[in-house]
């Protein structure tokens, strides 16, 4: 049985640094971990937190209206293949689209892209580079549309 519930950003310092910082010499800690606005879920399995994502107020020219961004999703790999990253975007999703958010978005890793398409996501604008991390793409989610 999984449970997703708010985390501290502390909390998911373990599995960001495992899944998205593994050997990049770039810290699992972000501007905004500790604002009022900030959320952080997890996904935790029979008590084992296996997957993280912190949804945080930002905005992108790209999009008008009240805007979150999706930063520091991961999942560990002892729980992937499982769900719980889908399973997490739709409770975010339903939190923030209580909170009047208009548009959630990310800069999602080409290798994460048919994941984010397959949960209503679109891409918009070119692909890009992330210093030690690889190319991105901007994808969103109108929230109120949804």
């Amino acid at each position: 049985m999984i449970e997703i519930k708010e985390i501290s950003a502390p909390e998911a310092y373990a599995i960001r640094k495992d899944v998205l910082r593994d050997n990049i010499p770039l810290t699992e800690k972000m501007k905004g971990d500790f604002d009022k606005e900030t959320l952080h879920l997890g996904v935790f399995e029979n008590g084992e937190l296996g997957c993280v994502a912190t949804f945080m107020p930002h905005e992108s020219p790209y999009f008008k209206g009240n805007q979150y961004r999706l930063r520091g999703m991961g999942t560990h790999k002892d729980h992937q293949y499982k769900g719980f990253g889908k399973a997490i975007l739709e409770k975010a999703e339903t939190i923030l689209k209580r909170k009047g958010v208009d548009v959630l978005w990310c800069n999602a890793r080409v290798v994460a892209l048919n994941f984010y398409k397959k949960s209503g996501w679109s891409i918009i604008g070119d692909e890009f580079d992330v210093h030690l991390v690889g190319p991105h793409y901007v994808m969103f989610k109108n929230l109120q549309d949804a």
